[in-house]
């Protein structure tokens, strides 16, 4: 299982860029109309809403669980987005348990 958490986190982090780097090609890098883009209408602003509302949850899980290295998580979370960061917490997770499995 946590080999398809790596694979996801990898097409977690891909995906989503194609998009950004098609929209920052045809727009230009500037950040407050991509933050407008996010919310110009129903559907994005619906889907953007559920991004951003899934990542603060996740925070707070990863705080609540007392999560070493929070700071990775959130950084990946920010700069690529959650369909990278909640994959690779969960990969890294499900490997830590497989060591710890195998120790005992």
């Amino acid at each position: 299982m946590r080999y398809a958490f790596l694979l996801l986190a990898i097409i977690g982090a891909v995906v989503p860029y194609i998009f950004f780097l098609m929209y920052f090609t045809e727009h230009g890098i500037a950040l407050e109309d991509f933050i407008g883009a996010l919310f110009s209408n129903g559907a994005s602003g619906g889907f953007t809403s559920d991004v951003l509302i899934s990542s603060l949850v996740f925070w707070l899980f990863l705080v609540k669980e007392n999560v070493s290295r929070i700071w990775v998580y959130v950084l990946i979370n920010l700069t690529i987005g959650l369909s990278c960061a909640l994959p690779l917490y969960l990969y890294v997770r499900y490997r830590s348990l497989a060591v710890s499995d195998q120790l005992v």
